[in-house]
């Protein structure tokens, strides 16, 4: 990998922040996109655009062919049964919730519980509370262990026979700990028991393949892998997007509207209601093939290299102290620095052109547990070097030098 050639395929890096080169650290926020997608959704929307799905028009029907050529991408590449398994969203946030709202309105019912993680972003939390509150279902936690970790062991501890559902994150956002997923849905799945897997940071960096993991839902975000914003996918098994009711009413979804009754369309138009996001999703094509171009596991093999440096590095600085030590890490290194607010943090490394993420990261019930209100947090894409690292520990220094540390 040639990771200078990779860098110029994305113009944000042409750019001068606060008058320094670009060092963005916050690809677990949203990555940054290169050229081909950015023209992608330029050219779309200049010379190939109509709605999906309605007319018979030449341009309609082109439109749809490159929509449907997306879905067809996405199967090829997480190795899905059917490309009709592949529902498009407006992100992985609104894919948790179709999940949450059609299976929560199916199968779950007072007293009944579903099982996450201490890790899980409110977006794998919050739909979830909704039911407790409207359907008085409870919500048990699997502990995070010392390490930032959430074991099978500490899965298995909380299954029990009223367990209906069990959501996990497959890469944490705050300590990078890749989880065990594939012997959890082995494990549940000995029981009876559906998954849905948050893939939001596992997607951009880990070879997905559904067969091998087996997980009965998987929610992807677009603007993660490089590609735009407004687009998600919920991979779902065939047999539950035919068992379960659809999401959202309105056009598109449809079969036969009559004043007596309603039939709904096919897969998967049942879960696309509405005019959907067309340029962003035809886009995302492109972000799939830049992806495929240089090679997911030559991705991983890079982003090792880079976060285990940077571990090391930040070990050796005094003052600073890394949160969570998990075996199996991904691009994610969530930090402190003795008496100065994270927010301070990224301040200060704006000025040097420094982009990392502070404040909770959208994890309060894991801040809660870690004992802290906020962290800093340095996260990897594909276009970090070593030297990116050592920008950001200069830069850490000169924050411990403002605050006398």
């Amino acid at each position: 990998m040639n990771i200078s050639n990779i860098k110029e395929e994305f113009p944000i890096f042409n750019n001068k922040i606060q008058n320094n080169d670009l060092v963005y650290l916050d690809s677990a926020n949203s990555a940054q996109k290169p050229q081909v997608v950015i023209d992608r959704v330029y050219d779309f929307y200049s010379k190939e655009f109509s709605n999906v799905g309605r007319s018979v028009h030449y341009l309609a029907v082109a439109a749809t062919n490159l929509y449907e050529n997306t879905r067809s991408s996405v199967q090829k590449y997480i190795n899905a049964k059917d490309k009709n398994e592949i529902v498009f969203t407006k992100g992985a946030t609104e894919a948790i919730n179709l999940v949450a709202n059609t299976f929560g309105q199916k199968y779950l019912n007072k007293g009944d519980e579903v099982l996450i993680t201490e890790l899980e972003h409110h977006s794998n939390y919050v739909p979830w509370h909704f039911l407790r509150k409207s359907k008085k279902i409870n919500i048990e936690f699997a502990e995070v262990n010392e390490d930032g970790e959430v074991t099978l062991q500490s899965i298995e501890k909380k299954i029990n026979n009223k367990t209906k559902i069990i959501g996990i994150t497959h890469l944490s956002n705050v300590t990078g700990a890749i989880l065990p997923v594939k012997e959890i849905v082995s494990l549940a799945h000995s029981k009876g028991i559906p998954v849905l897997v948050d893939g939001c940071q596992g997607a951009p960096h880990l070879k997905l393949d559904m067969q091998d993991l087996d997980c009965d839902f998987y929610a992807i975000s677009g603007h993660k892998m490089y590609g735009p914003t407004g687009i998600g996918i919920l991979y779902a098994k065939k047999k539950w997007l035919e068992d379960l009711p659809p999401y959202q009413g309105g056009g598109g979804m449809i079969k036969e509207v009559k004043k007596q009754g309603i039939s709904f369309g096919d897969l998967p138009n049942k879960y696309e209601a509405g005019t959907m996001a067309t340029a962003q999703v035809i886009a995302f094509n492109e972000s799939i093939k830049f992806l495929e171009k240089i090679g997911i596991e030559n991705i991983q093999n890079h982003e090792k290299v880079i976060v285990d440096y940077a571990v090391e590095t930040l070990k050796k600085n005094n003052s600073v102290e890394l949160i969570a030590n998990p075996k199996n890490r991904g691009g994610v290194i969530s930090f402190t620095i003795k008496d100065i607010h994270p927010h301070d943090i990224a301040t200060i490394l704006d000025e040097d052109g420094v982009a990392i993420r502070a404040g909770h990261h959208c994890c309060q019930i894991l801040h809660d547990k870690l004992g802290v209100p906020a962290t800093a947090r340095a996260s990897i894409g594909v276009y970090n070097t070593k030297e990116d690292i050592d920008k950001l520990n200069s830069s850490i220094n000169k924050c411990k030098k403002i605050f006398n540390l």
